[in-house]
């Protein structure tokens, strides 16, 4: 870091000196701007908190009606002492922003918080903006790490439902509960329009999304389903902390499945003992890493979590100040940078 830095990290957190104001702070401060309602980036705790208005209502289900949110339109600014900002929409999940900080000096720097490219029908698209330094995730940024179109995902994901019901067995597809879940359920209204059965951790979120307009399949909670009523045929999503739980024994006979972007790297399947790995995520890819920061312009590139010295090194050996921000989440594989903090806090709940 630098002297004059627009960002830097503090034990609670990404700083904006210039502006008193945190990024998804980690404890408690007085100002935090936020960038989606996951857990591991939506804590509370903090004395007010500025967030997009697409997530006003998901961040109210994971803050509490007693949280002092101020909802921002995408593009709309707010001035933070010497500095102005504003949000603008990341394509990570429902609501998720990337935050630009225009300094009063012409310095601009962006913030990515977590975000992908890709097309996804439950929330907005990316929106680059041009930036002098720019601060991005790198959850899979390595070259293997290249999705398919969603698309070809969720039709895999209907063949494997479809062949489960020929079996007579559920199909139990683990997910995160927000974002991943949502996208599952809205990409697979192009192939039925059929109940899904869903776990408790769900149904809060998905309601939430259902109000922003996004268009789902129909989904019942599994705790509203009579004991004993068989699941034979239906697709029942869950998050991954349900797996091995006494939970499943009412899926019985199942099949399973795992949607991430874990699933890409080969043995990953066998390894989380999923009967199937379907590779859907919501982050970049490492094409999607490299167009953005060509699409920001910036020069200097700041990298938290994830593969950060495959990413640095590429960049460095194109001549791009780029070296890593370190953060709390360092060294914990991108777990919880892709949801599965949320989910698995949450897997107790039905």
């Amino acid at each position: 870091m630098k002297p004059d830095d627009l960002v830097v990290v503090r034990p609670e957190g990404l700083y904006c000196p210039h502006g008193d104001f945190h990024i998804d702070p980690w404890r408690g401060v007085p100002r935090a701007v936020i960038t989606h309602a996951h857990a591991d980036h939506a804590r509370g705790g903090s004395q007010h908190y500025w967030a997009a208005a697409r997530g006003h209502a998901l961040l109210r289900e994971r803050l509490g009606k007693q949280a002092q949110i101020t909802p921002l339109a995408y593009g709309e600014t707010v001035r933070f002492g010497a500095v102005t900002v504003s949000l603008h929409s990341a394509g990570h999940i429902l609501g998720s922003a990337q935050v630009r900080i225009a300094h009063d000096d012409g310095r601009v720097w962006g913030v990515s918080g977590d975000f992908k490219r890709d097309r996804d029908p439950s929330c907005d698209a990316f929106e680059p903006f041009a930036c002098d330094t720019w601060i991005t995730e790198a959850t899979f940024a390595l070259p293997i790490y290249r999705w398919t179109d969603t698309r070809e995902v969720a039709a895999e994901i209907f063949d494997w439902w479809q062949a489960a019901k020929r079996d007579g067995q559920s199909a139990v597809l683990f997910c995160y509960s927000l974002g991943k879940a949502q996208r599952v359920l809205a990409e697979l209204t192009a192939f039925t329009d059929e109940t899904v059965y869903v776990h408790g951790a769900m149904p809060g979120l998905i309601k939430a999304y259902r109000a922003a307009g996004i268009r789902m399949l129909p989904t019942e909670a599994v705790s509203n389903i009579p004991k004993g009523t068989s699941f034979a045929g239906k697709l029942v999503l869950a998050p991954p902390g349900a797996s091995g739980t006494p939970w499943m024994k009412r899926m019985h006979p199942y099949s399973t499945g795992f949607a991430s972007g874990w699933m890409r790297v080969r043995g990953g399947k066998r390894r989380l003992a999923y009967d199937r790995g379907f590779v859907l995520s919501d982050h970049a890819d490492w094409d999607s890493l490299l167009a953005t920061i060509d699409d920001t312009g910036a020069r200097r590139v700041l990298v938290t979590h994830g593969h950060g010295d495959a990413l640095i090194a590429h960049l460095t050996a194109r001549g791009i100040e780029a070296s890593m921000l370190a953060t709390q989440f360092e060294g914990e594989g991108g777990a919880a940078a892709d949801g599965e903090a949320e989910a698995v806090d949450s897997a107790a709940a039905d």
